[in-house]
């Protein structure tokens, strides 16, 4: 049959994919790559020296072939899901991953790459295409290429277990949170929640064809109602149905209950980690981080907490005085917290969330986020147009340097049903030379915030906005990059604890006064945020910086840990786990019918498994980066030129130390993060 995957197409041709095209594609790609790769060995063993030639390079060309086939296939599970795609998807994760795993493992693919490690035409080999070699040596040991017959066939028997165990950890969390909701006739039951709110209640009970109102628990809807409406009862409802997602509770047939899961992937993981010779996942996960051992990361994080501790218990205390002198609350619930910070925000600063986000409309903070980049890198963005999508909500642009296009990004923001919560980017093309001609790096970008109502546009809170601003951070890391070999081309073998840095990066300019401006204009007037509205949102920077950073030490500890101290022979409990973590640092401790491990997807169904620390870890260095730019001015084009040829220039082609040292001038200090956060 014609099957639009199997076709050389610059960008997917969305609107031609069937769920038929796609398991034939996948299959076909993976036994092309087989017959390529070992097309090349066999003469390789007939006597070629190996070389990047006749090796490396028919290699990448046939997996970048297999990625352009799988890239469409996987986004549209993410952002379009539907029960056949889902289906058809899980069951060629399968063949992928088993895939991955023979590949890994073939030990004749294993002898070339040593052969020509080893040979004299290494060293005529660019320090790029070097470092890919290495970094491929180094996945074959981590794979178990040295193991016996009977380990091999149990590491591939784990992959693919794991591999089936994370779909079905993220099918149920996609599920258990879709299927909530609540409806309301009249506008009194919601009252506190801002027009906006109301609004998206409104569009979301039409599009459900119920009347009056619905709340649901996605994000723009849970945080609205967590965070505004005055009826205590129902703020405790929506919580309590969030914080059991993916539980026994959140469904009575138990269809969705992630208990289970959880505790045969942490088995599944700890028995990977002792086949490979490690004592346990964690330190497997760090074999390929900046980080060095899982001590370093536990002392690094207890340093954190120490330094935050102080102010996140004067957080609490302001907190729980402000709730009880002004509103007669005698004990702050989990279910209240959102709601008095938010009054308590309001009070100190005399600013709301609600009341800056008519100034930051989708498309003006989007459009002043180009001026941004284009300051700093020297690029510009523009729309393109007569571009095949997946959907009527995405948008899709050009990167251009000196007339040039370099990149192109698709930009997907708005939550709806059947899309998976939170924010990602994605690589859709990978930069690399194919055939003589250069293959522009193309991403997905996605968040998930309130879509437009009627006439009024996609308003955002200054939260969404950094959101946004980081997301971005990730694509221009991908594609900026001056690399040209998949393998470390943009994010591609970075280590996963440096990932973070563009990204985090990127948010510093989203609080600069001179940039503010730039993002900010009333969806109805254009006015720019008024200086009185500026200078109160700076002041409140730092509202409960501290309580925040806890609340991230306590998932990072708990990842760690959890992968770290795991006992094979007597399993602690994860919830067990989890609350011996929160005497630590903790200072307030959450319901005991909250599991929110059982939705915590980066960890059992992402790539952050005992890596969810990588998010401080690269704040320090991300905050380091930025006090260079404070120093020598935000939009100083020298020092921007400097991160753009350093860090996102050289993808994975450098470890990430020595390109942090080669744009900073030293290894990174903690003290910037302390002073950004208001912790020094």
């Amino acid at each position: 049959m014609n099957n639009p995957l199997l076709e050389q197409h610059s960008l997917p041709p969305f609107h031609s994919i069937k769920v038929d095209h796609i398991k034939p594609a996948v299959q076909i790609r993976i036994d092309h790559v087989w017959s390529v790769l070992r097309q090349q060995l066999e003469l390789i063993e007939q006597g070629e020296t190996p070389s990047w030639s006749n090796l490396i390079a028919p290699f990448e060309e046939v997996s970048d072939l297999l990625n352009q086939t799988w890239s469409p296939v996987s986004h549209l599970n993410g952002v379009q899901n539907s029960d056949d795609l889902r289906d058809i998807y899980a069951e060629c994760v399968q063949l992928l991953t088993e895939f991955g795993t023979a590949i890994d493992q073939y030990e004749p693919l294993y002898k070339a790459y040593k052969t020509l490690a080893a040979s004299e035409g290494f060293s005529a080999l660019t320090q790029t295409q070097k470092k890919v070699i290495q970094d491929a040596l180094r996945d074959f040991t981590l794979s178990g290429i040295a193991l016996p017959k009977e380990q091999k066939q149990r590491y591939g028997e784990i992959k693919q277990r794991l591999s089936t165990l994370s779909t079905e950890f993220s099918n149920n969390v996609l599920d258990s949170t879709q299927a909530w909701y609540k409806q309301f006739d009249k506008v009194e039951a919601l009252a506190g929640l801002p027009e906006s709110a109301l609004a998206g209640a409104k569009q979301m009970a039409e599009q459900k064809n119920k009347s009056g109102y619905l709340i649901t628990l996605d994000a723009p809807s849970y945080m609205a109602v967590v965070t505004y409406t005055d009826d205590r009862q129902l703020r405790k409802i929506i919580y309590t149905a969030y914080a059991t997602r993916a539980t026994q509770s959140s469904n009575e047939n138990r269809d969705w209950d992630n208990s289970s899961l959880i505790d045969e992937t942490l088995a599944l993981r700890h028995e990977l980690a002792l086949l490979l010779g490690f004592k346990n996942y964690a330190e497997l996960s760090l074999a390929t981080k900046m980080a060095e051992s899982p001590q370093q990361v536990i002392d690094f994080l207890h340093e954190l907490a120490q330094k935050s501790l102080p102010m996140a218990k004067q957080d609490l205390t302001t907190l729980q005085d402000f709730a009880k002198k002004e509103h007669n609350i005698e004990i702050v619930e989990a279910w209240d917290v959102a709601y008095y910070s938010e009054k308590l925000r309001q009070r100190d600063y005399a600013i709301a969330q609600e009341t800056l986000r008519p100034y930051f409309p989708a498309e003006k903070v989007m459009s002043g986020m180009f001026t941004v980049v284009n300051k700093l890198f020297n690029i510009e963005i523009e729309p393109v147009s007569d571009i095949e999508l997946y959907h009527n909500d995405v948008q899709f642009f050009s990167i251009r340097k000196e007339k040039k296009i370099i990149a192109y990004f698709y930009f997907d923001i708005y939550a709806r049903e059947k899309k998976r919560g939170g924010a990602w980017m994605a690589d859709c093309r990978t930069r690399r030379v194919s055939n003589g001609e250069l293959q522009l790096p193309v991403a997905f970008l996605t968040c998930n915030f309130t879509p437009p109502v009627g006439d009024t546009p996609s308003l955002l809170t200054h939260q969404d906005v950094t959101t946004l601003f980081h997301e971005f951070g990730h694509g221009l890391h991908h594609m900026l990059t001056q690399m040209t070999e998949a393998a470390i081309s943009g994010i591609s073998g970075v280590a996963w604890d440096a990932v973070e840095l563009p990204s985090q990066f990127l948010e510093n300019w989203c609080w600069e006064k001179e940039v503010i401006p730039m993002i900010s204009g009333h969806y109805e007037s254009g006015e720019a945020l008024p200086d009185d509205l500026l200078e109160k949102m700076l002041a409140a920077k730092n509202f409960q910086s501290g309580m925040q950073m806890l609340r991230q030490i306590e998932f990072s500890l708990f990842d760690i840990v959890l992968h770290a101290d795991y006992n094979a022979d007597a399993p602690v409990p994860v919830q067990a786990v989890l609350d011996n973590i929160r005497d630590q640092v903790s200072i307030m401790r959450p319901p005991s019918f909250n599991k929110f491990q059982n939705s915590f997807s980066h960890i059992f169904a992402g790539g952050y498994a005992a890596g969810y620390y990588s998010y401080k870890w690269a704040e320090v260095l991300s905050a380091d980066a930025f006090s260079l730019f404070e120093e020598k001015g935000i939009f100083d084009k020298k020092t921007g030129e400097a991160f753009l040829n350093t860090v996102l220039a050289n993808g994975g082609s450098q470890e990430p130390m020595e390109l942090f040292k080669a744009f900073r001038g030293r290894e990174p200090n903690i003290k910037a993060l302390l002073r950004h956060g208001g912790l020094l």
